[in-house]
């Protein structure tokens, strides 16, 4: 097998694609605008509709939308001439794929949307195709070639597309000022989950703390107890200090016969509750320290949780 071969196919392939990508950016004009103004306004859904290769973006682009903030769910053109066309309703905008826009099977959706008033926006390459002369808004691709040399296989009109959803949805995700934690809430689980998690989700309740005149005899049984190798130390103020294993370690000689005050590491670093834990575990690698204690900034800076560096690497963050 000729492997500079495949190389090169995978090169010319990639920059192929890469150039019609170039050529959708310079061609966006005031119809990309009104696509999204339309889409921010609906009262219902985004209904995102697409047959064949142009399905298979189609499905991405609703899932891109739905995790993004705006509501939304893929319809295959197919079933939705078998009834499936009750999942559209008045006050929701459809959004429809089709390289051609001669589609044979977007034919019923598309008159469904006509006879019900639902707004329609077209992803099509012909701006006289029957889809696009049909559409309240239309986005039309701009010329260029397929990647293979037949020019046969979709793969750059469906690149094109999908840079295209991602381009709505990434503007209307801006425009509703999306934050990394209304993303978590529609992604809970797996790595992504994970990173977005905040100290107030992995955080231990049941703290090892002590008064600044706690004697260290008892002030040792409190840390070795709660099993984190540090000892929170707290007044009427709130968190004033910590003793770690350095802290033992610099106060050997006459340990016993002293207080927390006195053997404990004064303003410590801290995290608040609402902070991410990802920030939580850089703070830790920084510093060098497996602990923090989280402090509520609203409550005299009492402390309120732990958080352990091994609860985060349970969690996938690290």
């Amino acid at each position: 097998m000729d492997q500079n071969k495949f190389l090169s196919t995978g090169r010319r392939v990639v920059t192929r694609e890469a150039q019609a990508l170039h050529l959708l950016s310079s061609a966006l004009d005031d119809s990309f605008g009104q696509a999204v103004e339309m889409m921010l306004g609906a009262t219902g859904r985004v209904i995102v509709s697409g047959m064949g290769k142009s399905g298979h973006i189609a499905r991405k682009i609703a899932a891109t939308f739905a995790s993004t903030g705006t509501p939304a769910h893929f319809v295959h053109p197919a079933e939705a001439s078998h009834g499936d066309l009750g999942m559209m309703a008045q006050g929701d905008v459809a959004l429809v794929l089709s390289n051609s826009g001669e589609t044979a099977e977007l034919a019923d959706l598309v008159a469904y949307t006509r006879r019900f008033g639902i707004s329609l926006i077209g992803i099509a390459s012909r701006r006289e195709s029957t889809l696009l002369t049909q559409c309240d808004v239309c986005l039309v691709l701009p010329p260029a070639d397929e990647a293979c040399e037949q020019g046969i296989v979709p793969t750059t009109s469906t690149s094109m597309s999908l840079a295209l959803g991602d381009a709505m949805a990434i503007a209307m995700m801006e425009h509703r000022e999306f934050t990394p934690e209304h993303f978590r809430q529609f992604h809970p689980g797996g790595k992504l989950g994970a990173r977005l998690s905040k100290a107030a989700d992995l955080m231990h309740t049941d703290l090892p703390l002590v008064s600044p005149d706690t004697d260290m005899g008892e002030a040792l049984l409190v840390m070795s107890q709660k099993g984190f190798g540090v000892l929170g130390v707290q007044d009427e103020t709130g968190l004033i200090g910590v003793v770690t294993d350095g802290d033992l370690r610099r106060n050997m000689d006459g340990l016993l016969e002293r207080t927390a005050r006195e053997v404990m590491t004064a303003e410590p670093t801290t995290i608040g509750p609402d902070a991410l834990a990802e920030s939580a575990v850089a703070v830790m690698n920084e510093r060098r320290i497996t602990s923090l204690f989280v402090v509520d900034p609203e409550s005299s800076r009492n402390a309120v949780g732990i958080l352990h560096v091994h609860d985060c690497l349970r969690a996938g963050i690290g």
